[in-house]
């Protein structure tokens, strides 16, 4: 069977395939299209694979806010900063967390073996896998998580563009705009200053017994404060483990706004109680930042450049 420009066009359209990618397709399936969209799926396989290797720490986190109560936030990573800038890539990313927030999915396994949303006869990871081969790029689909208000709203953010994405939970009885303006206001808190907890109820006890093991063997390696009487030293151990609480408990965080530079987080939820005439409080926050604990190329672009032809 001949195969025609138009024929060429509509696999590229319908794939996103390279043009003699989708010529050779139709050659190699005598051109039928179904076939040739699954052989260029396999082809595509194949080259995920081989790039499977390659470090993808770079990339977008971002959110998908379905209502007031059911929002989800993904992290989605590439191998360069140029691809997270890719429009392609940013409209995958963003589709990834639309399946997040309609999933009930208890794992990234189990996410990824789910149907797609946006075609019902693959899976995520089917979807991914082809991304892969229109972009050219490892990409990896690395968390993802499904917040639900139970009593209250959840409010989201993006930083820096798909830096950072955050959800906050928050439970009130009175959900209005006061309450979504304060929400906002700590989510933007929670992308600035990485808090670890909501309060001081949530750090364990082996956590801070840690920390004071590690700040009291400081100063018994410190000649002069080692010579302080055990008094003296266990007061400095706590006055330390408080101020370190301080940085990462959210409730206990100098609010960024604050007029006075004093006014804590919790403070200021007083404060927004008061003035909707409820209970205001942060059940709960997720927060992802793109690439962090990864290890991240130092790449040499000229040196890559020169390599490749030279090759």
């Amino acid at each position: 069977m001949a195969i025609t420009a138009g024929m060429v066009k509509e696999l590229r359209e319908l794939t996103g395939a390279g043009m003699m990618d989708c010529k050779k397709a139709l050659s190699e399936t005598n051109g039928n299209m179904d076939e040739a969209v699954e052989f260029l799926r396999k082809n595509g396989q194949a080259k995920a694979e081989k790039k499977a290797s390659r470090i993808a720490a770079e990339g977008l986190s971002t959110v998908y806010q379905k209502d007031e109560k059911t929002a989800a936030v993904v992290e989605v990573n590439s191998e360069t900063d140029f691809v997270a800038k890719n429009a392609t890539f940013q409209e995958f990313v963003k589709a990834v967390a639309v399946q997040a927030v309609e999933s009930n999915a208890a794992d990234l396994d189990a996410f990824m073996a789910e149907a797609w949303n946006e075609d019902a006869s693959k899976t995520v990871n089917d979807a991914l896998v082809e991304k892969v081969a229109v972009i050219g790029e490892n990409l990896k689909i690395r968390r993802f998580e499904k917040v639900v208000a139970e009593n209250g709203c959840v409010v989201t953010y993006v930083h820096g563009g798909g830096r950072i994405g955050v959800i906050v939970d928050v439970e009130t009885d009175v959900v209005n705009d006061a309450v979504k303006e304060a929400a906002n206001n700590i989510a933007m808190q929670v992308a600035a200053l990485n808090p670890k907890y909501v309060d001081r109820s949530e750090v364990s006890a082996e956590y801070i017994a840690h920390e004071k093991e590690i700040l009291l063997a400081q100063i018994m390696n410190d000649p002069k404060e080692s010579q302080k009487p055990e008094k003296v030293i266990n007061g400095i151990v706590e006055g330390r483990v408080n101020k370190e609480l301080k940085e990462v408990c959210l409730v206990d965080q100098v609010y960024v706004k604050a007029e006075d530079g004093k006014q804590t987080v919790a403070k200021y939820l007083e404060q927004v109680s008061k003035e909707v005439g409820t209970t205001v409080k942060v059940k709960r926050f997720v927060r992802f930042e793109t690439g962090e604990g990864l290890e991240k190329k130092n790449e040499d672009f000229a040196a890559e450049v020169a390599a490749q032809m030279n090759a």
